[in-house]
């Protein structure tokens, strides 16, 4: 088995482990705020905004556009942000670490 280098312990200490879930929490709540926003938005939308929600935009409703068409490809972007920063916080730290 080989040796670890002096780096792979820094790469898993605890100061490591818990500045990188910090900053992993920072970027949770922000995509779980940007998703709420979406699901909470359109309801409230439809609530006090009637008369624009009802407006028609390529044979739907605003409402039915937004949610049919639109929301997918929100949370779809959502998602691809998370993970594409979440990887690069990451590697952010074990670069670092390294130096």
């Amino acid at each position: 088995m080989p040796t670890p280098t002096p780096h792979d312990d820094r790469v898993h200490s605890e100061e490591f482990l818990h500045t990188l879930m910090r900053r992993q929490l920072k970027l949770s709540i922000a995509c779980a705020a940007s998703f709420l926003l979406a699901l909470l938005g359109l309801p409230l939308l439809n609530y006090f905004a009637p008369a624009l929600m009802a407006t028609r935009v390529f044979g739907f409703t605003l409402s039915w556009l937004v949610l049919g068409v639109l929301f997918f490809p929100a949370v779809w972007s959502i998602s691809w942000y998370f993970i594409r920063r979440s990887i690069a916080l990451e590697d952010d730290e074990v670069k670092s670490v390294k130096r």
